[in-house]
């Protein structure tokens, strides 16, 4: 083939995702070739480029065919279903690729099996990323966040291709070399983790707004569109705005309303409250968010709950509740609550982070990875830019918790967020996710803790030893025969 003639980039698996991110890196004018096992998906595909360009953007046939048009060293993105099928795409191209050559896996993947890929594929002298890629359909066409990680060679041939059809901010486009091995997709599972306990959080303010307040969906679109022109602004609150005012078009009323209640997920919040177990790091808000998904699937027995609960005596209390609260108060607190529980969610996820970047010596930029998500992905918020600067003043900072201008904020909005909490709890309703926040927040924040009775207790039981507070060294006591001790002598005495 001609070399004038050959793809700047190619692309293999064209489901949703793949089309759209094909077209995206056409329409900058990047000529790409484009690759499926299903042809009609490489048709649908050139015809998409047609009407909605025209854009630079081929259509092949074959492994052999796809790979033979790019241009040299080729730089392949594939966007299939995790697992084997990424594993079959590799074999059925790296059979044409060359020494130099570069695969990126653009799917949720899990972070080792990208390291196993590079080890695998680095045997032909093929280089390898594992790239997280963030904004669904809507981000893959007009500018998703990209989170590469990898070989930095493979990065380097294509940065000017990434940082073109990566969403753009104020301060440069959503796209950054994260690190070495899997780092990519770790972060973009972390993200995924935050996202669970962002959308848990928000259905709860729902909850208590719409089951404790009394509100409408007009007055929930209403209040939500409001948030979003202030310190919530996201694209989770712009859209759950949105999604209040869509019409039924199969029945009467608000097709939010019915929607069946069980909530559907992947994989990559289960794999974040893992990796939170076994790194020791503490994340109570997504792994609340988990369970509520978990718990949402069982339809059935939950309303088979209600039934026998109420014929046992249980009593509905949202409705004596909603007649003695101020709405205007409670929509206010509620808008406290979230924006708290929201720094709490993404102080668990950022310290995950920062743990894996330790153990694996990723030598991860906090602030870097908080700057990428503030366009084109689904956690996107006005506040990740305060806290990227919050990782620019203190790269080492502990906790986004004690940051001094968030530490500032949860303290001014814990009043507010204790009221929301306790109220749900008073009207039966469950805010999982908020108490989790609240939670983390009020241990995280005590000098002291009743860790030393559990400490007492795991040495009576185990001879775990125990430090104390007054001297160093590990201490051992037999604690039975001494309490055993102590009551004899208390029974002589009376």
């Amino acid at each position: 083939m001609d070399a004038s003639t050959l793809s700047r980039i190619g692309l293999a698996g064209l489901a949703v995702m793949g089309q759209n991110l094909a077209l995206n890196i056409a329409e900058k004018g990047f000529p790409i070739s484009v690759y499926n096992r299903t042809t009609s998906k490489v048709d649908e595909t050139l015809h998409r480029a047609q009407s909605e360009g025209p854009f630079p953007l081929t259509g092949q046939y074959s492994p052999r065919d796809f790979v033979l048009s790019i241009q040299r060293p080729r730089s392949i993105i594939i966007l299939v279903k995790a697992g084997n099928p990424v594993d079959q795409t590799i074999s059925a191209l790296t059979e044409f690729m060359e020494p130099g050559d570069t695969i990126i896996d653009g799917g949720n993947e899990w972070y080792q099996n990208t390291e196993r890929r590079i080890q695998e594929v680095g045997e032909k002298g093929i280089l390898y990323l594992g790239m997280g890629v963030s904004g669904g359909e809507e981000g893959a066409r007009h500018g998703p966040s990209l989170m590469p990680g990898g070989s930095l060679e493979a990065y380097n041939n294509i940065e000017s291709v990434l940082k073109s059809v990566a969403a753009q901010v104020d301060d440069g486009p959503c796209v950054t070399y994260i690190g070495e091995g899997g780092s990519g997709n770790f972060v973009k599972m972390v993200h995924n983790g935050i996202e669970y306990g962002d959308m848990q959080l928000i259905s709860e303010a729902y909850d208590v707004l719409k089951n404790v307040g009394g509100l409408s969906n007009g007055e929930l679109a209403e209040i939500f569109g409001e948030w979003n022109r202030g310190e919530l602004e996201s694209f989770l609150i712009e859209i759950t705005s949105d999604i209040f005012k869509v019409k039924d078009d199969l029945a009467d009323g608000d097709l939010v309303d019915k929607i069946l209640d069980k909530t559907g997920m992947k994989g990559t919040g289960k794999w974040t409250v893992q990796q939170a177990a076994e790194l020791s790091v503490a994340a109570p808000t997504i792994a609340a968010s988990l369970d509520c998904r978990y718990l949402s699937g069982l339809k059935e027995e939950r309303e088979s709950a209600a039934e026998i609960l109420e014929k046992a005596g249980l009593k509905e209390e949202m409705g004596s509740v909603e007649s003695e609260i101020d709405k205007k108060r409670l929509i206010d607190d509620v808008r406290q609550a979230l924006y708290a529980s929201k720094i709490c969610s993404y102080a668990q996820g950022m310290n995950l982070l920062r743990s894996k970047s330790v153990e694996k010596g990723w030598d991860l930029n906090l602030g870097e990875l908080a700057r990428i998500w503030k366009g084109g992905c689904i956690i996107r918020a006005v506040f990740l830019d305060r806290i990227k600067k919050a990782y620019q003043r203190n790269p080492s900072l502990a906790s986004l918790v004690v940051d001094p201008e968030f530490a500032r904020e949860m303290v001014q909005r814990q009043a507010a967020w204790r009221r929301v909490v306790g109220l749900a709890i008073s009207a039966g309703i469950s805010t999982p996710g908020m108490c989790a926040s609240l939670a983390y927040f009020d241990t995280y924040r005590r000098a002291r803790l009743p860790a030393n009775l559990v400490q007492a207790q795991r040495d009576l039981f185990g001879a775990h030893t125990y430090e104390r507070t007054d001297r160093p060294g590990a201490f051992h006591t037999e604690w039975t025969k001494l309490a055993r001790k102590s009551n004899a002598g208390v029974g002589a005495f009376n």
